[in-house]
Protein backbone atom coordinates (compact mmCIF):
# COMPACT_ATOMS: atom_id res chain seq x y z
CA UNK A 1 0.00 0.00 0.00
CA UNK A 2 2.93 2.07 1.22
CA UNK A 3 4.56 1.35 -2.64
CA UNK A 4 0.40 2.40 -4.05
CA UNK A 5 0.45 5.99 -2.35
CA UNK A 6 3.86 6.55 -3.57
CA UNK A 7 3.04 6.03 -7.42
CA UNK A 8 0.00 8.04 -7.03
CA UNK A 9 1.85 11.17 -5.05
CA UNK A 10 4.10 10.85 -8.25
CA UNK A 11 1.61 10.89 -10.80
CA UNK A 12 -0.23 13.59 -9.10
CA UNK A 13 2.95 15.82 -9.30
CA UNK A 14 3.68 15.04 -12.90
CA UNK A 15 0.19 15.91 -13.54
CA UNK A 16 0.36 18.96 -11.94
CA UNK A 17 3.55 20.05 -13.84
CA UNK A 18 2.48 18.64 -17.44
CA UNK A 19 -1.26 20.45 -17.49
CA UNK A 20 0.29 23.76 -17.98
CA UNK A 21 3.59 22.61 -20.01
CA UNK A 22 0.19 21.33 -21.88
CA UNK A 23 -1.13 24.62 -21.90
CA UNK A 24 1.76 26.59 -23.45
CA UNK A 25 2.02 24.29 -26.15
CA UNK A 26 -1.84 24.94 -26.94
CA UNK A 27 -1.54 28.45 -26.05
CA UNK A 28 -3.64 28.66 -23.09
CA UNK A 29 -2.28 31.06 -20.35
CA UNK A 30 -6.04 31.27 -18.69
CA UNK A 31 -5.39 27.68 -18.13
CA UNK A 32 -1.18 27.77 -16.93
CA UNK A 33 -2.49 30.85 -14.04
CA UNK A 34 -5.59 28.38 -13.10
CA UNK A 35 -3.09 25.53 -12.27
CA UNK A 36 -0.87 28.38 -10.40
CA UNK A 37 -3.61 29.19 -8.31
CA UNK A 38 -4.02 25.51 -7.14
CA UNK A 39 -0.80 25.04 -6.36
CA UNK A 40 -0.82 28.43 -3.98
CA UNK A 41 -3.82 27.03 -2.29
CA UNK A 42 -1.89 23.76 -2.04
CA UNK A 43 1.03 25.33 -1.21
CA UNK A 44 -1.06 26.75 1.60
CA UNK A 45 -2.54 23.78 2.61
CA UNK A 46 0.82 22.12 3.41
CA UNK A 47 1.66 24.69 5.80
CA UNK A 48 -1.84 24.14 7.36
CA UNK A 49 -1.16 19.83 7.03
CA UNK A 50 1.97 20.46 9.50
CA UNK A 51 0.34 21.39 12.11
CA UNK A 52 -3.16 19.41 11.41
CA UNK A 53 -2.13 16.19 9.81
CA UNK A 54 1.08 15.72 12.24
CA UNK A 55 0.65 17.52 15.19
CA UNK A 56 -3.71 17.60 14.87
CA UNK A 57 -3.92 21.08 15.85
CA UNK A 58 -7.34 22.15 13.86
CA UNK A 59 -6.28 25.96 12.98
CA UNK A 60 -9.98 27.71 12.31
CA UNK A 61 -7.35 31.07 12.14
CA UNK A 62 -4.25 30.38 9.44
CA UNK A 63 -5.87 32.71 7.41
CA UNK A 64 -3.89 35.30 9.43
CA UNK A 65 -0.85 33.88 8.03
CA UNK A 66 -1.92 34.08 4.23
CA UNK A 67 -3.29 37.39 5.04
CA UNK A 68 0.11 38.72 5.96
CA UNK A 69 1.78 37.15 4.10
CA UNK A 70 -0.30 39.05 1.37
CA UNK A 71 -0.13 42.42 3.09
CA UNK A 72 3.68 41.91 3.83
CA UNK A 73 3.70 41.92 -0.48
CA UNK A 74 1.06 44.56 -1.55
CA UNK A 75 2.57 47.07 1.47
CA UNK A 76 6.63 46.71 0.24
CA UNK A 77 5.05 46.38 -3.41
CA UNK A 78 2.67 49.67 -3.07
CA UNK A 79 5.75 51.97 -1.71
CA UNK A 80 8.09 51.01 -4.44
CA UNK A 81 5.38 51.76 -7.07
CA UNK A 82 4.53 55.22 -5.36
CA UNK A 83 7.80 55.70 -4.57
CA UNK A 84 7.40 56.22 -1.16
CA UNK A 85 8.42 54.99 2.33
CA UNK A 86 7.04 53.56 5.22
CA UNK A 87 7.95 56.08 7.77
CA UNK A 88 8.39 54.44 12.15
CA UNK A 89 9.32 58.10 13.30
CA UNK A 90 12.73 57.74 14.14
CA UNK A 91 13.51 55.61 11.01
CA UNK A 92 11.59 55.17 7.56
CA UNK A 93 11.85 51.60 5.24
CA UNK A 94 11.73 51.96 1.55
CA UNK A 95 9.23 49.21 -0.28
CA UNK A 96 10.72 47.01 -2.85
CA UNK A 97 9.19 45.04 -5.75
CA UNK A 98 11.91 42.28 -5.73
CA UNK A 99 10.32 38.88 -4.68
CA UNK A 100 13.10 36.61 -2.32
CA UNK A 101 13.35 40.07 -0.51
CA UNK A 102 9.22 40.05 -0.46
CA UNK A 103 9.48 36.65 0.82
CA UNK A 104 11.75 37.15 3.16
CA UNK A 105 9.79 39.77 5.32
CA UNK A 106 6.73 38.07 5.06
CA UNK A 107 7.77 34.69 6.45
CA UNK A 108 9.30 36.57 8.94
CA UNK A 109 6.65 38.35 10.31
CA UNK A 110 4.62 35.15 9.97
CA UNK A 111 6.93 33.12 12.33
CA UNK A 112 6.79 35.90 15.06
CA UNK A 113 3.10 36.42 15.04
CA UNK A 114 2.61 32.43 14.54
CA UNK A 115 5.02 32.46 17.35
CA UNK A 116 2.78 35.00 19.89
CA UNK A 117 -0.14 33.35 18.91
CA UNK A 118 1.27 29.81 19.52
CA UNK A 119 2.04 30.74 23.24
CA UNK A 120 -0.85 31.91 23.70
CA UNK A 121 -2.97 29.50 22.02
CA UNK A 122 -1.50 25.96 22.41
CA UNK A 123 -2.55 26.66 26.56
CA UNK A 124 -5.79 25.02 25.11
CA UNK A 125 -6.95 22.04 23.39
CA UNK A 126 -9.76 20.88 21.51
CA UNK A 127 -12.55 23.42 20.90
CA UNK A 128 -10.91 25.94 22.89
CA UNK A 129 -8.35 26.28 21.01
CA UNK A 130 -10.29 26.42 17.53
CA UNK A 131 -12.12 29.17 19.04
CA UNK A 132 -8.95 31.13 19.87
CA UNK A 133 -7.47 30.73 16.62
CA UNK A 134 -10.40 32.15 14.88
CA UNK A 135 -10.88 35.01 17.38
CA UNK A 136 -7.31 35.87 16.30
CA UNK A 137 -8.47 35.36 12.36
CA UNK A 138 -10.93 38.00 13.42
CA UNK A 139 -9.21 40.61 14.98
CA UNK A 140 -6.54 41.06 11.98
CA UNK A 141 -9.41 40.72 10.02
CA UNK A 142 -11.34 43.46 11.29
CA UNK A 143 -8.30 45.39 11.66
CA UNK A 144 -7.03 45.39 7.76
CA UNK A 145 -10.92 46.57 7.09
CA UNK A 146 -9.85 49.32 9.20
CA UNK A 147 -6.84 50.12 7.75
CA UNK A 148 -7.39 52.84 5.45
CA UNK A 149 -3.87 54.03 4.38
CA UNK A 150 -3.73 50.59 2.39
CA UNK A 151 -7.58 50.40 1.11
CA UNK A 152 -9.65 49.52 3.90
CA UNK A 153 -12.29 47.14 2.91
CA UNK A 154 -11.28 48.01 -0.95
CA UNK A 155 -8.03 46.42 -0.58
CA UNK A 156 -4.65 47.26 -2.31
CA UNK A 157 -4.08 46.72 -5.64
CA UNK A 158 -0.34 46.36 -7.53
CA UNK A 159 -0.11 47.70 -10.76
CA UNK A 160 2.73 45.10 -11.72
CA UNK A 161 4.02 42.16 -10.98
CA UNK A 162 7.12 41.93 -8.23
CA UNK A 163 10.66 40.78 -9.76
CA UNK A 164 11.93 37.70 -9.54
CA UNK A 165 16.27 37.75 -10.64
CA UNK A 166 16.30 36.00 -14.02
CA UNK A 167 12.80 35.54 -14.81
CA UNK A 168 10.11 37.75 -16.10
CA UNK A 169 7.10 36.84 -13.41
CA UNK A 170 4.62 38.42 -16.09
CA UNK A 171 4.45 35.36 -18.32
CA UNK A 172 2.11 32.66 -16.83
CA UNK A 173 4.49 29.70 -16.76
CA UNK A 174 7.29 31.50 -15.35
CA UNK A 175 5.55 32.57 -12.65
CA UNK A 176 4.10 29.20 -11.92
CA UNK A 177 7.36 27.88 -12.59
CA UNK A 178 8.31 29.52 -9.42
CA UNK A 179 5.31 28.61 -7.47
CA UNK A 180 5.62 24.78 -8.40
CA UNK A 181 9.22 25.05 -6.67
CA UNK A 182 8.39 26.38 -3.66
CA UNK A 183 5.62 23.87 -3.33
CA UNK A 184 7.96 21.05 -4.05
CA UNK A 185 9.89 22.41 -1.39
CA UNK A 186 7.22 22.28 0.84
CA UNK A 187 6.33 18.80 0.35
CA UNK A 188 10.00 17.78 0.77
CA UNK A 189 9.90 19.45 4.39
CA UNK A 190 7.07 18.23 5.25
CA UNK A 191 7.81 14.47 4.01
CA UNK A 192 11.09 15.23 6.15
CA UNK A 193 9.55 16.27 8.93
CA UNK A 194 7.04 13.35 8.97
CA UNK A 195 9.58 10.99 8.73
CA UNK A 196 11.97 12.89 10.82
CA UNK A 197 12.27 11.90 14.76
CA UNK A 198 10.44 15.70 15.37
CA UNK A 199 7.72 14.44 13.00
CA UNK A 200 7.28 11.29 15.66
CA UNK A 201 7.36 12.77 18.89
CA UNK A 202 4.93 15.43 17.73
CA UNK A 203 2.58 12.74 16.02
CA UNK A 204 3.09 10.85 19.07
CA UNK A 205 2.15 14.36 21.50
CA UNK A 206 -1.04 14.32 19.33
CA UNK A 207 -2.37 10.71 19.97
CA UNK A 208 -1.21 10.71 23.69
CA UNK A 209 0.93 13.87 24.99
CA UNK A 210 1.56 11.88 28.86
CA UNK A 211 3.69 9.14 27.24
CA UNK A 212 5.87 12.21 25.43
CA UNK A 213 6.32 13.83 28.67
CA UNK A 214 7.60 10.60 30.29
CA UNK A 215 10.16 10.59 28.06
CA UNK A 216 11.18 14.31 28.54
CA UNK A 217 9.61 15.70 25.90
CA UNK A 218 7.65 18.68 26.35
CA UNK A 219 4.50 18.47 23.98
CA UNK A 220 3.55 22.10 23.65
CA UNK A 221 7.19 23.14 22.28
CA UNK A 222 6.81 20.10 19.76
CA UNK A 223 3.25 21.71 18.55
CA UNK A 224 4.29 25.29 19.29
CA UNK A 225 7.45 24.45 16.60
CA UNK A 226 4.91 23.04 14.11
CA UNK A 227 2.79 25.80 14.52
CA UNK A 228 5.74 27.85 13.40
CA UNK A 229 6.62 26.31 10.70
CA UNK A 230 3.12 25.85 9.20
CA UNK A 231 2.55 29.85 9.94
CA UNK A 232 5.77 30.58 7.63
CA UNK A 233 4.59 28.18 5.05
CA UNK A 234 1.01 29.55 4.93
CA UNK A 235 2.34 33.43 4.93
CA UNK A 236 5.37 32.40 1.73
CA UNK A 237 1.45 31.00 0.04
CA UNK A 238 -0.02 34.05 0.53
CA UNK A 239 2.67 36.15 -0.75
CA UNK A 240 2.15 34.35 -3.83
CA UNK A 241 -1.51 34.43 -3.75
CA UNK A 242 -1.21 38.43 -3.65
CA UNK A 243 1.73 38.62 -6.48
CA UNK A 244 -0.75 36.61 -8.49
CA UNK A 245 -4.24 38.58 -8.51
CA UNK A 246 -1.56 41.82 -7.82
CA UNK A 247 -4.21 42.80 -4.85
CA UNK A 248 -4.53 42.16 -1.64
CA UNK A 249 -7.87 42.23 0.71
CA UNK A 250 -9.54 41.46 4.56
CA UNK A 251 -10.84 38.72 2.51
CA UNK A 252 -7.29 37.32 3.06
CA UNK A 253 -7.56 36.64 6.61
CA UNK A 254 -11.53 35.63 6.75
CA UNK A 255 -12.24 32.57 8.46
CA UNK A 256 -14.06 31.24 5.41
CA UNK A 257 -10.30 30.55 4.14
CA UNK A 258 -9.17 28.72 6.90
CA UNK A 259 -11.91 26.37 6.60
CA UNK A 260 -11.15 26.08 3.02
CA UNK A 261 -7.81 25.09 3.73
CA UNK A 262 -9.00 22.76 6.36
CA UNK A 263 -11.62 21.13 3.46
CA UNK A 264 -8.39 21.16 0.79
CA UNK A 265 -6.48 18.85 3.30
CA UNK A 266 -10.18 16.70 4.32
CA UNK A 267 -10.80 16.17 0.51
CA UNK A 268 -7.18 15.04 -0.34
CA UNK A 269 -6.50 13.18 3.03
CA UNK A 270 -5.25 14.65 6.34
CA UNK A 271 -1.68 14.06 6.90
CA UNK A 272 -0.73 12.65 3.16
CA UNK A 273 1.72 14.17 1.27
CA UNK A 274 -0.13 14.93 -1.24
CA UNK A 275 -3.62 15.33 0.31
CA UNK A 276 -3.02 19.65 0.35
CA UNK A 277 -2.26 19.01 -3.66
CA UNK A 278 -5.13 16.67 -4.57
CA UNK A 279 -7.85 18.97 -2.31
CA UNK A 280 -6.43 22.52 -4.02
CA UNK A 281 -6.93 20.55 -7.74
CA UNK A 282 -10.16 19.53 -6.60
CA UNK A 283 -11.37 22.67 -5.44
CA UNK A 284 -10.44 25.39 -8.07
CA UNK A 285 -11.52 22.62 -10.56
CA UNK A 286 -14.90 22.48 -9.20
CA UNK A 287 -14.47 26.15 -8.70
CA UNK A 288 -13.88 26.94 -12.61
CA UNK A 289 -16.24 24.23 -14.16
CA UNK A 290 -19.14 24.52 -11.88
CA UNK A 291 -18.60 28.61 -10.77
CA UNK A 292 -19.83 29.34 -14.52
CA UNK A 293 -23.20 27.26 -14.32
CA UNK A 294 -23.98 28.44 -10.58
CA UNK A 295 -23.38 30.52 -7.60
CA UNK A 296 -24.00 27.73 -5.44
CA UNK A 297 -21.09 25.50 -6.99
CA UNK A 298 -20.49 25.01 -2.93
CA UNK A 299 -22.87 23.12 -2.29
CA UNK A 300 -21.54 20.07 -4.79
CA UNK A 301 -18.41 20.67 -2.82
CA UNK A 302 -20.35 20.07 0.47
CA UNK A 303 -21.40 17.33 -1.27
CA UNK A 304 -18.19 16.15 -2.01
CA UNK A 305 -16.56 16.63 1.43
CA UNK A 306 -19.66 15.18 3.62
CA UNK A 307 -19.17 12.05 1.06
CA UNK A 308 -15.71 11.82 2.01
CA UNK A 309 -16.07 12.20 5.79
CA UNK A 310 -18.89 9.54 5.89
CA UNK A 311 -17.16 6.81 3.42
CA UNK A 312 -13.76 7.79 2.76
CA UNK A 313 -12.00 9.17 5.67
CA UNK A 314 -8.74 9.08 4.35
CA UNK A 315 -9.65 11.39 1.84
CA UNK A 316 -9.37 10.82 -2.25
CA UNK A 317 -5.37 9.16 -1.03
CA UNK A 318 -7.29 6.96 1.34
CA UNK A 319 -9.59 5.88 -1.46
CA UNK A 320 -7.47 4.96 -3.74
CA UNK A 321 -4.61 3.22 -1.69
CA UNK A 322 -7.16 1.80 0.94
CA UNK A 323 -5.64 3.34 4.06
CA UNK A 324 -7.18 5.81 6.20
CA UNK A 325 -6.01 9.09 7.13
CA UNK A 326 -4.70 10.85 10.57
CA UNK A 327 -7.28 10.46 13.55
CA UNK A 328 -7.67 13.92 14.49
Amino acid sequence: MRLKETYLNAAVLLGLLAVPLFALVTDEPFTITLVTRAVILALAAVGLNIALGIGGLVSFGHAVFFGLGGYAMGILAHHAQTYTAMDFGAFSIAGTKVMPVIWVVAVTLCALVALLIGLLSLRTSGVYFIMITLAFGQMFFYFAISWAQYGGEDGLSIYVRNDFPGLNTLVPIQYFGICFVLLALALLLFHRLQNAPFGLALNAARQTAARVETVGLTPMHLKLVAFVISGVITGLAGALFADLNRFVSPSMFSWQLSGELIVLIIIGGVGRLMGPVIGACVFVALEHLLGGLTVYWHIYLGLILLSIVLFARGGVIGLLTGKEGAHV
